[in-house]
């Protein structure tokens, strides 16, 4: 079988989960305790805000490796897209098209639906909410929770930090709840 069309399919959980699952020895071999996305953006401020915001006032340079790794995740995610992306179209589970149509979505030609997501959305009710909004309620919950979903769930678990155990709890429950109580409420509201 050809490398790149083993590239471009969709790999199983027992291949991805254990790849994903080796960046924390990986990093601690490297002598390195955290790993997150949220935490780069910090790293990002401390390097190019002047201000006075003593939030921002530490090495950064000592984790100037995260910085890296974002720009490899952006990196990679573009020539994913660009030149792997899998020619067939996303195969979602026949319930959950049926409920997101029951949602009013009906787009469902790409990673994100375009109902939602598209730029021409950014300007309407629906897109204020789950754009804008949302992008600030996820903002906040990450500072708030000191780190992402990546970092939590993977490096702090790994780690036996409580902390990590209480804030994926969280994360998960966050998730069904909105999933199936507000989600269905907030898209009668929004249309």
């Amino acid at each position: 079988m050809e490398f790149l069309h083993i590239i471009r399919q969709p790999w199983p959980w027992y291949v991805a989960g254990p790849l994903i699952g080796f960046t924390v020895p990986t990093l601690l071999l490297m002598g390195n305790k955290s790993f997150g996305i949220s935490s780069s953006l910090r790293h990002i401020c401390a390097a190019c805000l002047p201000a006075n915001i003593s939030f921002f006032h530490y090495d950064w340079k000592k984790e100037a490796w995260n910085l890296f790794f974002v720009a490899g995740v952006l990196l990679g995610g573009f020539i994913a897209t660009r030149f792997l992306a899998n020619p067939d179209s996303m195969r979602l589970a026949p319930r959950t098209v049926v409920a997101l149509q029951a949602l009013g979505i009906r787009d469902f030609s790409g990673l994100m639906p375009a109902d939602l997501f598209a730029l021409s959305n950014l300007f309407t009710l629906k897109g204020l909410f789950f754009s804008v909004i949302g992008g600030l309620m996820v903002g906040f919950g990450t500072r708030w929770a000191g780190g992402c979903t990546s970092g939590h769930a993977i490096m702090g678990l790994s780690n036996l930090q409580w902390p990590s155990l209480v804030a994926t709890i969280c994360f998960m429950v966050g998730g069904f709840v909105m999933t199936h109580l507000l989600l269905p409420f907030i898209f009668a509201w929004v249309n």
